[in-house]
């Protein structure tokens, strides 16, 4: 059913969620702090994942903190440097941004910028000698991934990629019945994500340029992720189709994109993308017996069933077991569990799925 209440995306994605008490008291099961200093986080981009996901986080992280900030915004950089405590030597903008490589406070840049500029400051963050965590959808495109990776491997410097849920205990139960095929070999996934977008019709996420696309690279990336980790495999062609009821509205990018992907193992898998559906779902069939999740996708909290009964899971903060996850890879050398490669595997499918749009054939995908 559609609804007909105007909710944005940070709204909607917290459908389900618990109260804060709870997620604080739950925090502790995030990564647990490994002896040495903790590391200095840089935020790139101040805009609404950052003030109310990624700053909160970093006040319950064991491993890593809110150093520094980069904004084109002088009162974004007031009000962030009153809020935080963040020294004036740590405040940037994008003109003096490659200044940062002499600043020993900074060990990790996180990159949340609209998705067109990720490919540049990912690229920009290695070569001043920083790590790199970059938002999700990672780049445009496949090949601006590659270069990514590329330049991070070039200027030896670790390259994540923001799938926070990798580190969500309910996620990890899905990963862990399907991969382990606890109930028999999965035959069956659909999941779906999406939200009403009634916000600015000028918007950087309804431009193509900034975006690379609408619901499909800002929601669609999640359920393309919840397949392949229910899984543990990788697609090998897909077949697309898309409505749009608002053309007007979205007049560049996608508005509800349909997909059907091929996985060597046989399962049939279904998903769906909406910039003005209320989705957040995944639901996965095995041999014998099958378990979901809904919400499946939201920083608030997931809620999951197996066989119909709950999973009775507690819900964290995602953002922190992030985070904090990626600072023992620096101080460890060692890779994080959703690299480059990562991200790029995800937008390998979602090339092809634009590819097929265009064909109304299969594609393969790679």
């Amino acid at each position: 059913m559609k609804s007909s209440i105007n909710t944005n995306r940070r709204d909607f994605i917290r459908t389900g969620s618990l109260s804060a008490a709870v997620l604080l008291l739950s925090s502790k099961l995030s990564a647990l702090a490994v002896p040495g200093k903790k590391l200095g986080v840089a935020l790139v981009g101040l805009g609404g994942y950052s003030s109310g996901q990624l700053a909160p986080a970093l006040q319950h992280t064991n491993n890593c903190y809110l150093a520094g900030i980069v904004t084109g915004t002088p009162a974004k950089a007031t009000e962030w440097a009153h809020k935080y405590n963040i020294a004036p030597k740590n405040i940037y903008n994008y003109q003096n941004f490659d200044a940062i490589a002499g600043n020993k406070d900074i060990d990790i840049v996180y990159v949340v910028l609209p998705v067109s500029m990720h490919k540049e400051y990912t690229i920009r963050a290695a070569r001043a000698g920083k790590h790199v965590i970059c938002e999700k959808p990672m780049a445009l495109n496949a090949a601006d991934c590659r270069e990514m990776i590329a330049a991070c491997k070039k200027a030896n410097r670790l390259l994540s990629i923001g799938y926070r849920l990798h580190f969500e205990p309910h996620t990890q139960e899905v990963m862990r019945l399907g991969q382990k095929h606890v109930f028999g070999k999965v035959t069956k996934i659909d999941t779906g994500n999406g939200f009403v977008y009634n916000g600015d019709p000028n918007a950087w996420r309804l431009k193509k340029a900034l975006s690379g696309g609408g619901g499909l690279m800002d929601m669609g990336i999640y359920a393309i992720q919840g397949s392949r980790y229910t899984l543990g495999q990788e697609p090998v062609a897909v077949k697309a189709t898309q409505q749009k009821t608002r053309p007007d509205f979205f007049k560049e990018v996608d508005e509800t994109i349909f997909w059907e992907l091929k996985f060597p193992g046989g399962a049939k898998v279904t998903g769906k993308s909406s910039y003005n559906d209320n989705w957040g779902y995944l639901n996965v069939e095995a041999e014998k017996g099958k378990f979901a999740l809904e919400p499946a996708y939201g920083y608030g909290g997931l809620d999951g069933t197996i066989n119909g009964k709950p999973m009775k899971i507690p819900n964290i903060i995602q953002q922190a077991a992030q985070m904090d996850d990626f600072a023992i890879c620096v101080k460890l050398n060692k890779q994080s569990r959703v690299p480059g490669e990562e991200g790029l595997k995800d937008m390998k499918v979602v090339d092809a799925i634009y590819r097929s749009l265009d064909s109304g054939k299969w594609e393969s995908v790679g």
